[in-house]
């Protein structure tokens, strides 16, 4: 397992390496501010976190694989040069991206949501957001309402979506994942929940969205126009602390430990270091507490 693990993450980095040629002739996959980019994307081999459930993604990014009895499901996209390595960490597991029959989109950033289009195309999957961050993904580009709209760029547009509604169950063979809106971050932000079997032993497991309360230079979350997403925020953090939670997934893994747990996972820790049924109320709070010194701050500066 140790020089498999080895052999991936080497596959991944060289084919970090080759994206760029590649976007030359690909419009899709053609890179987003790569220079600020770079410190999302550490290459990361692929691995099993529980039962069905693994991560594909990077050291700074999360994106998740669901294996089910009729295809994968895959879970955010990163930014489009980071495709090629995606699809090799899919191919690493052992599975083809022709299995890939649906793309779960946590968020309208070209972060998470830049590589949709391409991974849409070469799987021949659907995308499925809520209905803000679908009308988002259908223009490449972030709704007027989000707090960091002034730092982002567009995106290549997903043509592929299908719009779900909050709890809304999406099925895929044996696999029922469902919609939990977590909106605050951007007004379309999304987790999914699904259950993950080993054996009998049965875990909950949430891919969550980003719950982080960053904004463009200027944003004010105390001015009362933006009183909505402040509100938006609050709910969030109470559905996530209140989401059966056994295992937790972040679409960025540092702001909920699942960069620690992951490098547990590597050497090979016991029991799983995935396995934390606290992760999610933690990371709730963690962002909860943040806000609350943002609009303290704000407040002392008037």
């Amino acid at each position: 397992m140790k020089t498999r693990w080895i052999a991936g993450l080497g596959m991944a980095a060289s084919t970090l390496f080759m994206a760029g040629a590649a976007a030359a002739h690909d419009p899709l996959l053609a890179p987003i501010e790569p220079e600020y980019a770079a410190r999302w994307l550490k290459p990361e081999a692929p691995i099993k976190v529980y039962g069905n459930s693994y991560v594909v993604g990077f050291g700074g990014l999360g994106v998740g694989l669901i294996k089910t009895s009729q295809g994968l499901i895959l879970i955010d996209a990163a930014l489009p040069q980071a495709v090629p390595a995606i699809e090799a960490n899919i191919k690493a597991l052992g599975f083809k991206v022709s299995d890939i029959k649906l793309i779960l989109s946590t968020e309208p950033h070209y972060d998470h949501a830049g590589g949709l289009a391409a991974l849409a195309r070469d799987s021949g999957a659907t995308v499925a957001a809520s209905v803000p961050a679908a009308e988002a993904l259908r223009h490449g580009r972030p709704g007027a309402d989000d707090p960091q709209l002034g730092d982002l760029v567009p995106f290549p547009a997903v043509t592929r979506l299908r719009a779900v509604k909050d709890g809304e169950v999406i099925r895929l063979g044996d696999v029922a994942v469902t919609a939990r809106a977590t909106p605050g971050h951007t007004a379309g932000s999304m987790s999914w929940t699904w259950t993950s079997c080993e054996r009998r032993d049965c875990k909950a497991v949430v891919f969550g969205s980003s719950l982080n309360p960053v904004s463009s230079d200027g944003y004010r979350f105390s001015d009362p126009k933006n009183a909505g997403v402040v509100a938006s925020f609050r709910r969030s953090f109470a559905v996530v602390r209140g989401l059966k939670c056994d295992v937790l997934i972040s679409a960025h893994p540092d702001q909920s430990g699942g960069d620690e747990r992951l490098a547990r996972a590597r050497r090979g820790d016991k029991p799983n270091p995935f396995v934390d049924p606290g992760a999610c109320r933690a990371y709730a709070d963690r962002y909860a507490a943040r806000l609350e010194a943002r609009l303290a701050k704000e407040r002392a500066e008037r």
